[in-house]
Parts: C-alpha cells; structure tokens; sequence
C-alpha cells in the first residue's frame, strides 16, 4: 500500500514503512504513484478472469439487485466509513484493487483489523488540486474507486467520472452525497450494545441499513446487521428468540371413594353368636 502526505509544495511518498523519502513536486508525485499502482493493478487484471460483478459482504447482498457490485455503475455510501470499509474488505479479499480518494481519517490498521487486505488498496489521503484528475487516472486500473469528499468535485465532472467508471468497468463510490448514484445505501435505527447500567464497553452496534435507488432498485431494501461485530466486521443480526410461553398442567380429576362405614353393633354380631355357641 502507498500512503500520500502533503507538506507545502511538495508531497513525500512513503512506501512499506522501509523509510525511503522522496521529495518532488506534488503533480510529479502523484501521477508516478499512480501509474505504479494502475500497472501493478493491470498486471493482476491479466491474470484473474474479470466478472461483471464484484463481490460485496454476505449480510449486504439482498440490497443489491444482482447479488453485488455490478462493474461500471456508481454507489453512495450515506456517510458511513464503516459501511465503506466493509464493503473494501469484500473487494480486496476477493484479490481486486481498491483506491480510496480525499478521506484522511480512514485509519489503515483499524481497516486492516476489519478484513481490508492492505496490499490491493491505494490510499491518496489529499488529491491535491485536481481531485476529478487523480480519480479518472485510478479508475483506468483499479476496480473500485471510493471518493471520501463528493462536494469537491463539480457536477459536471461527477457524471464524466461516472461515464468513465462505465467505460472502464469500475465502481465508482461517493461517501456522502453522490448525484445521480445508481445505488445508495444509508443506515437507520443504529443501537449500540455492551453497555450496562453505567459500566461496559461498547462492543457491537446493530444498524439497518436501506437501499434505494433507479430502475431494479427502485423499491426500497434493507437488511438489520451488525455494525461494527466486537472484531469489527460485519455480520447479520438474528433477533433472538422469545421464550416460549409456560403451558398450563391440565387440572387431574381425583375421584374421591368415600368409604363405607359399617355400626359397630353389626360387626359384633358374629363374635356374639360364636360366643354363645361355645
């Protein structure tokens, strides 16, 4: 993985944490950058066979009308990095590239702890100047293309970006507010659990999230996960079962025998005459 950092004028690109510096300008940089990661992602195109859908996690995939991510359409991701991240760690696990564009705060060892393999991701935490630039270059080679700040890109170069991203068989996906998306997912009804009264931790969030979008998708989905799980992943939510009901003991007739009560003038009698015999 290549990370970016600004500093003036210049940018130093820091790979493999091996410690070699190199300071150049910013545009120079860039575009060396990501002609390695666009070859190295090219390379691996030849040697896999490319399907028109990319793979997204098993909890997600009733929202998506043909079971994932279909190459060349735009998704928005309403403003969840967990959502997003989840949905990397699904992509790169499957052995395809990932490029995340403009969002400095997604932290490389919480989304490697969360399943995203670091090797297939290209993460450009500050474009620079020409954002709609940097993201048309990554889409030429790179199968999933995510853009944290939607707002810096102007409405027209949104629809080249995603005539591109259909011309190239990628997705193309906006954190945020993305204009005329195919697909966007956002999350309702978010609960935390762990916590008790006044002691715990946070361990697991239990979250819907719903999918709208055009044509197959038009008619609302949603699907209850959790979000993040205690090792943060993603998993389903199974509502637990209710206790069942206790069933009353059918009530037992005990017949009551009541016994026969015999004069004890009667019972002497016998005793009388044997008496009197002898």
């Amino acid at each position: 993985m290549l990370l970016f950092a600004r500093r003036g004028n210049s940018t130093m690109r820091l790979r493999g944490g091996r410690g070699w510096v190199v300071a150049m300008s910013a545009k120079a940089a860039t575009r060396a950058a990501l002609a390695e990661k666009i070859a190295a992602a090219s390379t691996l195109a030849q040697k896999h066979q490319v399907t028109d859908l990319l793979p997204v996690p098993e909890p997600l995939a009733p929202l998506f009308p043909a079971g994932g991510l279909q190459r060349g359409s735009s998704l928005a991701v309403g403003g969840s990095t967990s959502l997003l991240v989840a949905l990397l760690a699904a992509v790169s696990q499957a052995g395809s590239w990932c490029a995340v564009v403009g969002l400095p705060a997604l932290g490389v060892v919480a989304a490697a702890e969360a399943g995203v393999s670091v090797d297939r991701l290209a993460l450009v935490r500050d474009p620079g100047s020409d954002p709609a630039g940097v993201v048309g270059a990554l889409l030429d080679g790179v199968d999933l293309v995510a853009v944290g700040d939607p707002g810096v890109l102007g409405l027209a170069e949104v629809r080249r970006l995603a005539a591109r991203a259909r011309q190239r068989g990628a997705v193309l996906v906006g954190v945020g507010a993305w204009p005329g998306a195919d697909l966007r997912l956002s999350l309702t009804d978010a609960v935390w659990h762990g916590v008790g009264h006044g002691d715990g931790r946070l361990r697991q969030r239990r979250v819907t999230v719903v999918a709208e979008g055009r044509g197959s998708a038009a008619r609302p989905r949603r699907v209850s996960v959790l979000l993040p799980t205690p090792d943060g992943r993603i998993a389903p939510f199974v509502t637990p079962a209710r206790p069942e009901p206790l069933t009353r003991t059918p009530a037992v007739r005990i017949r009551q025998v009541v016994p026969t009560l015999v004069p004890v003038s009667s019972a002497a009698e016998p005793l009388r005459a044997a008496a009197e015999a002898g």
